[in-house]
């Protein structure tokens, strides 16, 4: 029950809308109702500025740590350490660590508070990572920045993402791959899904949202 307590816990903190709370109170916007409807930094730093993104990203990262580090607590295993590599200690995350790590960030994407809807799932999946397997937050904090860099945020994105898994699998075995996963899937499909209702698409648009996080070849978007 314990268990079971952590992850609806962990799903729960992290739906709570930070972006969307700042921008009701500071601008007076609903982010559902703002540029393409997604509940991201990015749009609260439109309405709001750079000061009211940055205390909804610390946030964010700080409920996305949350949720594993209940589980690591009610999980400790002094077993789980172990060496990867001569002279390098790396901590293997259980289970629970990485189911609650994966439904923090399912309850920033799809929110109950916001029927459904949500972000993208950078913030609380860093703060996650930060403390699952910091390795991981490197690569998508690396990610991000190359891709604004060249002015192709969501490829880079993409990239970040992508490579997580393969790098935990090498660093902390198969609990860091299962943990690269558990955060990474949800992040993806809500790439692909968005916020919008469930309709037919073309599959190129599903194409272009996988990998330009957008709804075409050459609109702009977030």
């Amino acid at each position: 029950m314990k268990r079971l307590a952590v992850l609806v816990l962990a799903y729960l903190a992290g739906a709570v809308p930070f972006s969307n709370l700042l921008a009701g109170r500071l601008a007076g916007v609903d982010l559902r109702r703002f540029g393409n409807g997604t509940v991201s930094g990015t749009s609260l730093y439109k309405v709001s500025g750079f000061r009211a993104l940055a205390t909804a990203g610390l946030l964010d990262i700080a409920k996305g740590a949350s949720a594993p580090r209940l589980a690591r607590r009610l999980a400790a295993d002094p077993d789980q350490d172990r060496t990867v590599g001569p002279g390098t200690r790396w901590r293997a995350p259980s289970g629970l660590e990485a189911a609650a790590a994966g439904l923090v960030v399912a309850g920033h994407n799809w929110s109950p508070y916001l029927d459904g809807a949500g972000g993208r799932g950078i913030a609380p999946s860093i703060g996650a990572y930060l403390v699952v397997a910091p390795e991981g937050a490197v690569l998508l904090l690396g990610g991000l920045t190359v891709g604004r860099l060249v002015h192709h945020s969501g490829i880079g994105t993409l990239a970040g993402q992508l490579a997580v898994i393969p790098v935990l699998r090498a660093t902390r075995g198969r609990p860091g791959a299962l943990a690269g996963v558990a955060v990474v899937a949800p992040m993806l499909a809500k790439r692909v899904m968005g916020n919008s209702r469930p309709a037919f698409r073309a599959p190129s648009v599903y194409l272009a949202r996988l990998l330009f996080d957008r709804d075409s070849w050459s609109s702009s978007g977030d």
